[in-house]
């Protein structure tokens, strides 16, 4: 434990010793959130406008860090993982170590490359011939085969066929193992695109769930996972701390994609993505909100509440936004530690 607590430290330094020279080039750059492209009403109603105008003052906030992350997690990973092999460091691995880094870099660095594309079509919405513009029906479809390739390869590459549920035991998919991780994987990465509307609220939040997926790696043995989660705690440990509210710099949907992405595919790799609804509930509550919203006003042609998500509704009913975050952080640490139990 000693040696990922160590990995995690270096992970820390290096962010932060990078993260303001990065938030000074965004700037520089013009990469900041614009107002009026802000996405965050996804529909026409008193309560979006009244959420619009809690917003707006956070028009120029640099959009960014969840492509610093994935790029220093990245690289650290490909400069120490290889010196800890060479050093004498025992590795121990569940599946091929190959196999099982593609898919989590696969993973971590695809879907970053979408949510990169989002953030530079709405930071610069006047460069219609330089970034082509791609339906938003379209993108929903491409992340989608992503995941569907994501479980594909952990089907076809680490032989992964079954789902380890809490109480009832293994539970034996076969090929239909590919499609239902894709759901997983495709659920999470919508979930946490949702969830980071509000300063320091998903990514405070993700934190927590890789803590406690982190200590089920280290129990797992499976030093190659484990590693990779050290480095991105330490790395997303800095960044929290530019993020809390007022934010000085926000992840972006690079940074959303990615992470909501693989932080599904860990809990696959470690056989608990079921417990990962109970870590992620928050994700989960904030997606379901939305859901509904969108089916009460095909369906019954009204809206079921006055805004969704959650957080965006509890904030035009009056709760201050560093009040909704830190309570959801309470809530997230209760549910790490049920879901722990629950592993």
């Amino acid at each position: 434990m000693a040696l990922y607590l160590g990995l995690l430290l270096f992970s820390f330094i290096i962010t932060a010793l990078a993260i303001v020279p990065f938030i000074d080039l965004l700037y520089r750059l013009r990469i900041t959130h614009r107002s009026d492209t802000s996405g965050l009403t996804r529909e026409s109603s008193p309560a979006s406008t009244a959420l619009h105008s809690l917003h707006i003052w956070k028009a120029g906030t640099p959009v960014g860090g969840g492509i610093l992350m994935i790029f220093l997690v990245s690289l650290l990973y490909l400069l120490l993982f290889p010196l800890l092999s060479k050093s004498g460091v025992y590795i121990s691995s569940n599946f091929p170590l190959k196999e099982e880094l593609n898919i989590v870099f696969f993973t971590f660095i695809s879907f970053g490359l979408i949510g990169l594309y989002d953030d530079l079509r709405k930071i610069f919405p006047s460069s219609q011939d330089s970034i082509p513009i791609i339906p938003k029906s379209s993108k929903q479809l491409l992340k989608f085969i992503l995941s569907l390739f994501c479980g594909l390869l952990l089907f076809q590459n680490l032989h992964i066929t079954a789902l380890n549920l809490p109480v009832v035991g293994i539970w034996h998919l076969g090929w239909w193992y590919v499609p239902v991780s894709a759901l997983i994987i495709f659920f999470f990465t919508t979930a946490f695109d949702y969830t980071d509307g509000l300063d320091g609220l998903a990514s405070g939040l993700l934190l927590i769930c890789l803590l406690a997926f982190w200590v089920i790696s280290v129990a797992s043995l499976d030093t190659p996972l484990s590693v990779f989660i050290a480095l991105w705690l330490g790395s997303l440990l800095a960044f929290l701390y530019f993020n809390i509210f007022p934010a000085r710099l926000w992840l972006g949907n690079a940074g959303a994609i990615s992470f909501g992405s693989t932080l599904a595919v860990i809990s696959l790799l470690l056989g608990k993505p079921v417990v990962l609804f109970v870590i992620g509930g928050l994700f989960v509550l904030d997606l379901s909100s939305s859901l509904l919203q969108s089916l009460s006003l095909r369906l019954l042609h009204r809206r079921l509440f006055h805004i969704a998500p959650l957080h965006h509704l509890l904030q035009i009913r009056g709760w201050p936004e560093p009040k909704i975050v830190q309570r959801a952080w309470l809530i997230g640490v209760i549910l790490s530690i049920l879901g722990l139990w629950l592993a």
